[in-house]
């Protein structure tokens, strides 16, 4: 039944939603009711392997608006299979770890909605077939990070990343979204299926140039890759359950995903190869670069996934065999050991008091089940065997020693970064549970953290050392289909079998440089330590973050000035503007677009239409020069009467009684108030009355010309006699004007009504309230 595409995230944002109630009701605990959510959507997609495995994939279309051509359109493939256990999987252990960490939290039902709400906004992400769909899951991942990095919104620093966060995403997500109408209108479709199968018709196009620039900013943004990198380590001011499922599996992999999903359509150019390698090892490096300084545990995980998030943009540039394969298997890997360590550092965090790693050492005797996951997760992380990371190092070096020429220096760059990275997994993972103890400078006495928050990070763990031993139990209904998807092409036979890996040869070689040198990292990681202040200083003025922060701080200025200059309360000056950009705006479309020239048949105006005109601009004039209210008055009531007889004169009665019943209504209610208002006064100098005497007379003239004009112009048949047809059969009515009105623009006449409604209920709120407060006057 393809009906479970929909039914997989429905069940998830039901969750979420039912969350704050379902706290209330169990407490604490709700986290084991609200697991099994993501593990339901879990065991609906694994249900699927067969026919994911056999390249078929499952696919389902709503219609949604069939006159616009809009459909939902939902599809699992390979990487969208890959990418939807991920999610649902880690995501089942982040609901049930957040129920220990959080325990007690008073906003644990909200951080639920939030986190089930960003979870299923993933999961539709990555299934979504249809590129305005996949945008509206983007945006909803943007939205939902946003609340979770702030959810401590109480701390300044926390709304400060949050926003920044949501800022960055964001414009890369406008960026993307202009990409998308560039991709559909070359393609004719906005299903990404048959989008990836044009591939020769996009590469063709005159946009395609453009096409890459405009997604791979928005994917840029979105995986941090330079020099947008600054916001993904900032984000760790969420709760350590947000930093575990944002950035091992889900919303820094959502650029990855893009990339890999356009990849189809969009790969075989040097723009879009060279593109991806080099800002992806350039990230790679920056991120372990700056990882050697960190001294906050879960601050060195981060660089770590930044550098992680470089390593897979650059195989995804790389684009071989061997660079997808290694692709694949370093996302599945990494989202495995990520999620436990992040995991891991919560509970140190939660059960010490601190995640200051030249504090933490000893810890295994105290948190023995943590120390096992932590030290599983590593030496995963390591690239050491038998763990699945040792797989996707060897592929990652099986695939540079291709490169030739210049592009030998990707294959540099993964060689350093894997050095460095093995340094900062021993850092982060074996350096706190390892060493002589030194509990007493902790805040708390350390202890094992509950079940709900070592079981995840137990098996997670674990579960990187068994398909490190037996990798086929996973290559054949995941590994392999999800290359086929990104490189669009059949399902092939895929050997992973580590015996076959540990051979003597080039990338083995390379392997034990990286741990030589990943050991040596680690043993002299003080010396880093001790100069990381002053290093960090000194960079910082010219990074990228300091560059957003200016660009931030202009934006808010020039945000102030224009609304002090612009806001300034008072109504003269807010219809000044609004005239006066309207009459420029107006007079440059009919100079740019139209013709100055006016035909005016003076014969079909009359004398008495002439002169009854001369009375109204008579009146009107006086209503702007009188100083006296009765004088305002008769001269704003002539104006309406005449309309009213302009109505009558040209054959429209109901419209002229409708006029004159309203005018007649206003200057009856207006001599009831005019002996209660003040003196009419005089607030704006000569020089001002006569700037908005110009500026008004330029505005009439300007509607005037617009409307001779329009006199002359007919762009379609005229829709009156049609709706004169339309009338009786259509609505059965012989009054065409009441049948426009409660038929044909039923809407706007139910808006009206609305509008009407709303402000007769205001006006006899004030009314009431004013009662109120005299009768209490009177009483007191």
């Amino acid at each position: 039944m393809p009906e479970f595409l929909i039914a997989c995230p429905a069940i998830i944002f039901i969750a979420a939603f039912a969350a704050p109630c379902l706290r209330c009701l169990l407490g604490d605990r709700v986290g084991y009711v609200l697991s099994v959510a993501p593990f339901a959507a879990l065991g609906l997609i694994l249900s699927q392997a067969g026919p994911v495995e056999s390249g078929a994939g499952v696919a389902y279309s709503l219609d949604w608006f069939s006159a616009l051509g809009a459909s939902l359109d939902f599809r699992l493939d390979g990487l969208a299979f890959l990418m939807s256990i991920l999610i649902t999987g880690i995501g089942g252990f982040i609901v049930l770890y957040a129920q220990g960490y959080m325990h007690g939290h008073p906003q644990l039902g909200r951080f639920y909605l939030y986190l089930l709400a960003f979870m299923g906004a993933m999961l539709g992400l990555v299934l979504s077939d249809n590129l305005i769909l996949l945008f509206v899951f983007w945006e909803l991942t943007s939205i939902t990070s946003y609340l979770l990095i702030g959810f401590n919104h109480e701390s300044k620093e926390a709304r400060w990343k949050a926003l920044q966060a949501l800022l960055v995403t964001g414009l890369g997500a406008m960026a993307m979204l202009a990409g998308f109408v560039l991709l559909a209108a070359v393609t004719g479709t906005w299903k990404i299926s048959e989008i990836n199968n044009l591939g020769d018709l996009v590469q063709a196009s005159p946009f395609y140039s453009g096409i890459i620039v405009l997604l791979l900013i928005g994917a840029f943004t979105k995986s941090a890759q330079v020099p947008f990198h600054f916001w993904l380590p900032n984000a760790m001011a969420g709760p350590t359950p947000v930093s575990a499922f944002l950035h091992s599996a889900t919303m820094v992999k959502a650029g990855i995903f893009l990339i890999a999903r356009t990849n189809p359509a969009l790969s075989g150019s040097g723009l879009w190869e060279y593109s991806l390698a080099i800002f992806g090892s350039l990230t790679l490096l920056l991120a372990m670069f700056l990882g050697l300084f960190q001294k906050d545990v879960k601050s060195i995980l981060a660089y770590t996934t930044l550098g992680v998030l470089g390593v897979l943009t650059m195989l995804l540039g790389i684009g071989s065999e061997y660079a997808i394969k290694a692709m694949v298997v370093f996302l599945l890997g990494h989202a495995l050991y990520k999620a436990t360590l992040f995991m891991v550092v919560g509970s140190i965090d939660h059960e010490t008091g601190t995640r200051d790693v030249t504090l933490l050492r000893g810890l295994r005797g105290l948190m023995p089940i943590t120390a096992i996951a932590s030290g599983l997760a590593a030496l995963s992380m390591s690239g050491l065997p038998p763990f699945f990371g040792f797989i996707g190092k060897e592929l990652i070096y099986k695939a540079g020693v291709k490169l030739d020429g210049i592009e030998i220096v990707f294959l540099a760059a993964a060689l350093v970064g894997n050095l460095v990275m093995m340094g900062l997994a021993l850092k982060a993972g074996i350096g706190p549970f390892f060493g002589k103890p030194n509990h007493d400078a902790l805040p708390k006495k350390p202890h094992e953290a509950p079940f709900s928050m070592w079981i995840g990070p137990i098996v997670l763990a674990v579960a990187g050392l068994v398909i490190g031993i037996i990798p086929f139990w996973v290559t054949e209904f995941m590994v392999s289909p999800a290359v086929a998807a990104i490189k669009g092409t059949e399902i092939a036979h895929l050997d992973l079998a580590l015996w076959n890996l540990v051979k003597p040869n080039l990338p083995l070689l390379l392997s034990g440089i990286t741990v030589l040198g990943g050991f040596f990292v680690f043993l002299y990681r003080a010396r880093f330590w001790a100069v990381a202040d002053r290093v960090l200083a000194a960079i910082r003025p010219y990074g990228a973050e300091a560059m957003y922060e200016r660009i931030f701080n202009a934006t808010m200025w020039f945000s102030k000035f224009q609304t002090r200059r612009l806001q300034t309360g008072r109504l003269h000056d807010y219809v000044f503007m609004i005239v006066v950009v309207a009459v420029g705006l107006l007079l440059w479309a009919i100079n740019k677009h139209g013709e100055w020239s006016i035909a005016v048949n003076w014969a079909e105006y009359d004398t008495l239409m002439v002169g009854l005109t001369i009375i109204m601009t008579i009146a009107a004039v006086l209503a702007v020069l009188a100083n006296s209210y009765i004088t305002v008055l008769a001269s704003l009531g002539t104006i309406g009467f005449g309309v009213a007889l302009i109505f009558a004169y040209y054959g429209a009665p109901d419209l002229a009684i409708t006029q004159l019943l309203v005018e007649t209504l206003t200057v009856v209610l207006f001599m009831f108030v005019i002996l209660m208002l003040p003196k009419l006064k005089t607030f704006s100098s000569g020089a001002t009355r006569l700037r908005d005497m110009i500026v008004a007379s330029a505005f009439g003239a300007t509607i005037t010309i617009l409307l001779l004009k329009a006199l002359n112009i007919q762009f379609s048949p005229a829709i009156s006699s049609t709706l004169a047809e339309m009338s009786y059969p259509e609505a059965k009515g012989k009054n065409v004007v009441n049948v426009i009105l409660v038929d044909f623009r039923a809407l706007d006449t139910l808006g009206e009504i609305v509008v009407v409604a709303t402000a007769a209920l205001g006006i006899a709120a004030l009314v009431a309230a004013g009662l109120k407060k005299r009768k209490g006057e009177e009483s007191s």
